[in-house]
């Protein structure tokens, strides 16, 4: 078994999937967790080129973020779209990144993801509230590549 089918049991990812949800009744922004084993190319390319795979940039606000983890490589970026880089600091993830670090350190990976997404979507909120109907414009379910 490898490191990554180790990462979260199904029952973690259900509650990260339900992490999804929850910070997404919040905001109008999009959150996507992408897991993979390895990258052969630079994390945050390869961020970049998930994003471009899963479809994120489709999203009428262009509010769509990726939490892009390598397990064996222990990479984790976070990337938002255009719409969200252009309202926020520079430096607008990194505790949302902190965070998931946090936990991911202490052991408990499952709650590193579910306290950072539940940030993430505390963090959108300020930039991107609901306003009338709030589609869900993409999957909650966590990817794996």
């Amino acid at each position: 078994m490898s490191k990554l089918e180790d990462f979260l049991s199904a029952a973690e990812e259900q509650e990260v999937i339900q992490a999804i949800r929850t910070a997404e009744s919040n905001t109008s922004g999009e959150i996507r967790v992408h897991l993979e084993a390895h990258s052969n190319i630079d994390p945050f390319e390869r961020a970049a080129e998930v994003f471009d795979f899963l479809h994120m940039n489709n999203t009428k606000l262009s509010n769509g973020v990726l939490i892009y983890v390598a397990v064996e490589d222990r990479t984790l970026v976070i990337l938002g779209d255009s719409g969200i880089n252009e309202v926020v600091p520079q430096d607008f993830w990194e505790s949302t990144k902190d965070l998931i670090i946090d936990g991911f350190k202490a052991g408990n990976v499952k709650q590193g993801l579910v306290d950072g997404i539940i940030m993430a979507g505390t963090q959108l909120k300020k930039f991107f509230p609901v306003q009338g109907s709030n589609d869900n414009e993409l999957s909650d379910t966590i990817s794996v590549g």
